[in-house]
């Protein structure tokens, strides 16, 4: 074997071992944003059943002034229900976003019961979600974040190819109903 030999032989090692580098480089990236998507849902998730227990606690203090409101709290129950019964990231965002308009007319029912809205229970309680509806919110916009830039990367050439090697495929955004973007309707 010649200097040319040798010359070639090291230039091929050198292109082996640049793709094997990029190659691995690609894979952790793309594991790292596989990851932080799960983490993200889990977040989601952790905060969703924090409203969960909460709503429990609002419910019970809510009976008792809202007799007429049956339907409202029928409302909040089914959407317990399918929380509890959701198993997919699809079914517990349909259930959250269920949950989510649930409440807008709960609380907008609340207005027209005084001795309610002065209870401390309610006021706590109602604060309490509120704050969490905004942590779920926040949580929301960093999984659909994390959703979108992997989305981006499985796409994106030369990533695509090393992604449709590992069998990955586009994530769902986490998105809100047509009914949840309408207006609450508040009659007094």
């Amino acid at each position: 074997m010649g200097v040319v030999g040798t010359v070639v032989l090291i230039v091929v090692g050198l292109l082996v071992i640049i793709l094997v580098g990029y190659f691995i480089s690609v894979y952790n990236s793309l594991i790292r944003l596989k990851n932080n998507i799960q983490k993200a849902w889990s977040n989601i998730d952790v905060m969703l059943k924090q409203r969960h227990d909460e709503l429990s606690k609002l419910l019970n203090t809510v009976k008792g002034y809202m007799k007429y409101e049956e339907k409202v709290l029928t409302q909040i129950t089914q959407a317990r229900t399918a929380f509890l019964d959701a198993k997919s990231v699809q079914d517990k965002a349909k259930a959250d976003n269920i949950m989510t308009s649930a409440l807008k007319s709960l609380f907008a029912v609340a207005e027209n019961y005084p001795d309610l809205k002065a209870n401390q229970s309610f006021m706590q309680f109602q604060q309490r979600i509120s704050g969490l509806e905004n942590q779920i919110a926040d949580r929301r916009e960093f999984y659909n974040d994390s959703v979108n830039t992997f989305n981006i990367r499985i796409e994106q050439i030369p990533d695509m190819f090393i992604a449709r090697m590992l069998g990955y495929t586009r994530k769902e955004l986490f998105k809100v109903d047509e009914a949840d973007k309408a207006d609450v309707e508040v009659q007094f």
